[in-house]
């Protein structure tokens, strides 16, 4: 990707079927549009330049039909594979946990919903008629990028809205260049994953 401009917004087309969202760059610039192929057996997602679809800058496939556990590859224009996202299993039911991991399968961030009462309190009053519409305003799930060390890198959090369809993408410490694109892609992929379990 090119050298992005902080915060990022990324924000749902809710007119369409297909889970498809736009990333803008603090001046309002299309940094990628980001496209999921439906009625796949393995998640199929593919990141171009804008909304025309006409450069393929990215994909990411998963590696197993069953997400629970899966890992979700990076790939570039030419399919080497430079890196990928994992969930954490079990340990993603209370809090979403995932692992993004470098081209030599080392583990480089880890990426954690900051509060899982906020997802618990989602999904009880998603519920209630008429109230569950509302939970989109007051339950806003936020997660957090941390290096090895433990420091933070950015964090992305859903902005208060009916049908959930904006996240803010916010730079909050160093982040290597060489990384980004990994970053980018793995949060990417994981709102996909955990705007569908709600």
């Amino acid at each position: 990707m090119q050298v992005l401009k902080f915060p990022l917004k990324f924000t749902f087309k809710i007119t369409t079927l297909s889970n498809d969202f736009t990333a803008t760059d603090a001046g309002g610039n299309i940094v990628a549009y980001v496209r999921q192929k439906m009625f796949k057996f393995k998640e199929d997602i593919q990141i171009f330049s804008d909304e025309s679809r006409t450069k393929l800058n990215y994909s990411i496939k998963a590696d197993q039909w069953i997400d629970f556990s899966a890992a979700y590859s990076f790939f570039d224009q030419g399919g080497q594979e430079f890196g990928k996202i994992a969930r954490k299993g079990w340990r993603s039911i209370w809090k979403a946990e995932y692992e993004i991991i470098d081209q030599h399968q080392q583990i480089q961030y880890h990426v954690r919903e900051e509060s899982g009462w906020i997802k618990v309190m989602d999904s009880m009053l998603g519920e209630i008629p008429i109230l569950g519409m509302l939970t989109g305003y007051f339950f806003n799930p936020s997660y957090l990028v941390t290096n090895k060390s433990g420091q933070a890198i950015v964090r992305l959090s859903k902005q208060a809205s009916f049908w959930g369809k904006e996240f803010l993408l916010e730079k909050i410490g160093p982040m290597d260049n060489d990384d980004d694109d990994r970053i980018m892609l793995g949060l990417m992929m994981m709102i996909l994953l955990e705007r569908r379990r709600g």
